[in-house]
């Protein structure tokens, strides 16, 4: 996938001293090519949970701005706040986007949990950079209750800009407020000379319960205090770094046209070298080295760039960083994607049918889609997707409600302070130039991959070919041959199927008795133990008095759980009210019934000739008929014969799951073809590489490559593999129905949970919900992303 982000480089390179000194750009240049950095989003179905219930949530996983290319895989566990592992899943990422489900146990103790998600690439990195999301779980029937500790012990630090603090320039100071609760919502602070502490030198208040700021010119040898309160009479006193006699001052103000940047200086020798380098991402878009540089005043056009943090890097003549500033590039131009809801039909009586349509972008496949009671908090209101892709994924200190940040009515002058207390924490200038780069430990496989080894009576057998029999409904058993290396080793790559797959197994060597055949199967992958320490909660517990009653909100959960009790014992009255099957539904049946586990991948492109037949007949030649429907697929034709290239390289066809010429494929009939499939990159039936293949199935059912004996794999060994953790489904009723009328009170926080809702071109996307009892505004949100125009897709509103 192209970058979202459009280099622009200024480079000014003064006329002497001429010399290549851009040891920091080519070590940059290391760490973007071979270290990519991931960051995960988390969305959960609600805010807050109560034991019993289940827990849904979809990820989004981001290289840099875009969807995520390397991970396949992504790892999910949940953890008590003791660090005790409750549950982990392991979900399959398509296009960077997977989704799946927690049972949040009825014995779990009420209190603050732990969903941690992380690739198997993020997993060479720190910690601190995987999502660790804290999640509220309630239950009545534990001896302790959470409540908001809002009297927990905050402190204040000071943070100048670019980190120095020079005598005479005139320096914007940062404030940040940092506590094991929650940080008081009002507060302020003034500044005082130590030797003279009852006069104010300047004051200000607080932008929000994270951070402040103000100017102040220093004196050299002249000590300086910060006296910082809240409206409860709490009060810190912090000290002010020493004034340093000479230095420089990177001074950043940013806007959106252009941020600009100067470095005020004091007893700094004329005609000085120092060189500036600016990164988003990892990416230098700007440079500029002169012996003038202290002289002028800089500007950086933002038109080309995108939205994010962008890293401003003094360096001296020795390579040294001296200064540091990170600034939001046009932090009140959001380039962000907003769906226009129409077709709004709401309806605030309980139990009503809701409906409304969402508008297409031009190359976005999937919305996730989320309908809450108006009146609850949603996991996005803390921390959303946008303050994710743009802040939190590349920030590890803690921050109150970083979605503020990029709402509509967010505070550019708060976000600019925040990014001032801050560092680049991707890497570290001095470690990469002097060529200390992670160690790679982790290295991400296709989807799921096992390595199995084969042995005789303990011996490793080498070199030898081996069976796999599949049993696929319908299609009688079919058989995978596997070639052992040197150690008796083979691998099994790019296997996608969710729960358990069974399967047999033999040797092609008929003189090796089968009951002296033994594999053994491990996973090529594996969950990583977390080493940090958990991070405190804003929440605390306290210890129930006998007469307590749990408050409304509890209540309503209680009784919202009871409520989903019922819809789950109506499951086969369920069936009767859900909607017709879609045509999509129909191909997923008839990709199930046609394809064996090692011909399933979540990069596949599905063309269904039995439910759809997309004009084949009209075709001679299926081949011909796939060319331009597939993004990287060609189809050259040579002397009559067609060869399909994806991406430039030749792939094979599959017939019935069985390697053949393209030639064979001239003379059969486009109506005896019941489906097509396009596969990109690695699956585990593939031979010849990873570059992907065409299968193509028959109506006849595919008896090519099966066993005559149907009953073979039942004399032999039997190997069962985990596969995918497999989502529960997310039930809410149908009150069109007369099944639902009888039910008891409604009062559902989720009226709509769609974590991909698959959008079909000339097709309108229609949300229906039903209300609860007692809704009458809701929540909407909606998020997905165009990757036509390297955007977000995002929707968070309240709807009447």
């Amino acid at each position: 996938m192209l970058k979202k982000l459009i280099p622009v480089l200024f480079i000014l390179i003064s006329s002497s001293n001429v010399c290549a000194q851009d040891k920091a750009e080519k070590a940059l240049e290391i760490f973007s090519d071979k270290y990519p950095q991931e960051k995960v989003h988390l969305v959960f179905n609600k805010n807050s949970y109560i034991a019993g219930e289940n827990l849904w949530f979809k990820s989004f996983v981001f290289e840099d701005y875009n969807p995520s290319t390397i991970s396949t895989s992504l790892f999910v566990e949940l953890y008590d706040n003791n660090k005790t592992l409750i549950s982990k899943k392991l979900i399959p990422l398509i296009d960077g986007e997977g989704n799946g489900s927690f049972k949040l146990p009825d014995t779990l103790q009420e209190g603050i949990y732990y969903i941690r998600a992380y690739t198997t690439w993020m997993a060479n990195f720190s910690e601190d950079f995987q999502a660790l999301r804290q999640i509220a779980l309630y239950n009545p029937l534990s001896p302790e209750g959470l409540t908001i500790n809002d009297n927990a012990p905050w402190t204040a630090a000071l943070f100048p800009e670019s980190g120095t603090f020079v005598d005479g320039i005139n320096t914007k100071f940062s404030v940040r407020l940092q506590s094991p609760g929650t940080t008081p919502s009002e507060w302020s602070g003034f500044v005082v000379e130590a030797r003279n502490p009852d006069v104010k030198l300047t004051s200000f208040k607080s932008f929000d319960q994270n951070v402040g700021s103000f100017f102040l010119t220093p004196k050299y040898g002249t000590k300086y205090q910060l006296i910082a309160e809240d409206t409860k009479g709490n009060r810190q006193t912090v000290d002010f770094p020493e004034v340093m006699a000479s230095g420089i001052n990177l001074q950043v103000k940013t806007d959106n046209e252009a941020v600009k940047f100067c470095l005020k200086n004091k007893n700094i020798t004329p005609g000085t070298v120092y060189k500036v380098i600016g990164t988003i991402n990892n990416q230098v878009v700007f440079k500029a080295r002169s012996s003038k540089i202290l002289d002028q005043t800089y500007s950086i056009p933002t038109e080309q760039l995108v939205n994010g943090i962008l890293q401003l890097a003094v360096f001296d003549e020795q390579e040294n960083v001296v200064a540091q500033r990170l600034c939001f590039v046009q932090p009140d131009l959001l380039k962000i994607k907003r769906p226009a809801l129409s077709a709004l039909s709401l309806n605030e009586t309980p139990r009503a049918s809701n409906t409304f349509e969402i508008a297409q972008f031009s190359d976005n496949k999937a919305y996730t889609i989320l309908v809450l009671d108006g009146k609850s908090e949603s996991s996005e209101d803390e921390n959303s997707l946008l303050s994710t892709l743009w802040l939190v994924g590349d920030i590890t200190s803690k921050i109150y409600m970083p979605s503020q940040y990029f709402t509509k009515t967010h505070n550019s002058d708060a976000l600019d302070a925040l990014l001032i207390s801050e560092k680049w924490k991707r890497f570290n200038w001095k470690m990469i130039m002097s060529g200390i780069y992670p160690v790679i430990r982790y290295q991400p496989q296709p989807y799921i991959s096992y390595k199995g080894k084969v042995t005789v009576q303990g011996k490793p057998v080498s070199n030898t070919d081996m069976n796999l029999l599949f049993d696929n409904p319908g299609q009688g058993i079919k058989f995978y041959p596997v070639k052992t290396d040197a150690n008796g080793f083979f691998t099994l790559k790019g296997l996608y199927f969710e729960d358990a797959i069974k399967f047999s197994y033999q040797l092609n060597d008929v003189k090796v008795p089968k009951e002296q055949v033994q594999v053994i199967f491990q996973p090529d992958y594996a969950f990583v133990p977390f080493k940090s320490s958990l991070p405190k909660s804003s929440y605390t517990v306290k210890q129930r008095t006998i007469t307590e009653k749990p408050d409304k909100q509890i209540q309503r959960y209680v009784e919202a759980k009871k409520f989903q009790s019922i819809i789950g014992e109506k499951e086969t009255l369920i069936e009767e009210v859900k909607l017709k099957v879609t045509r999509k539904d129909k191909t997923r049946e008839l990709n199930e019934k046609l394809s064996s586990p090692l011909f399933k991948s979540i990069n596949e492109t599905v063309f269904d000739l039995v439910n759809d037949n997309n004009n084949a007949s009209s075709s001679m030649n299926i081949l011909q008929w796939l060319q331009g429907r597939v993004a990287g697929l060609t189809i050259e034709s040579k002397m009559g014969s067609y060869s399909p290239k994806l991406r430039g390289s030749a792939v094979n066809i599959y017939l019935d799951e069985m390697v053949v010429d393209p030639s064979s494929i001239s003379s059969i009939s486009t109506s005896d073809i019941a489906m097509v499939k396009v596969i990109k990159g690695t699956f585990a039936g593939g031979s010849g590489g990873g570059n992907g293949a065409i299968a193509i199935y028959t109506k006849r059912g595919g008896t090519t490559g099966s066993l005559s004996d149907v009953s073979a794999p039942t004399k032999l060994k039997r190997i069962t593999l985990n596969g995918f953790d497999k989502q529960e489904p997310f039930l809410v009723p149908a009150y069109n129905n007369d099944v639902f009328k009888t039910v008891s009170e409604d009062l559902r926080t989720t009226l709509y949970w769609n974590p991909y809702f698959s959008l079909q071109p000339n097709e309108k996307a229609k949300v229906q919900f039903f209300n609860n009892d007692d809704s009458k505004d809701f929540k909407v949100i909606i998020i997905g992303y165009d990757e036509k125009d390297y955007m977000p897709i995002y929707y968070n509103e309240i709807i009447k």
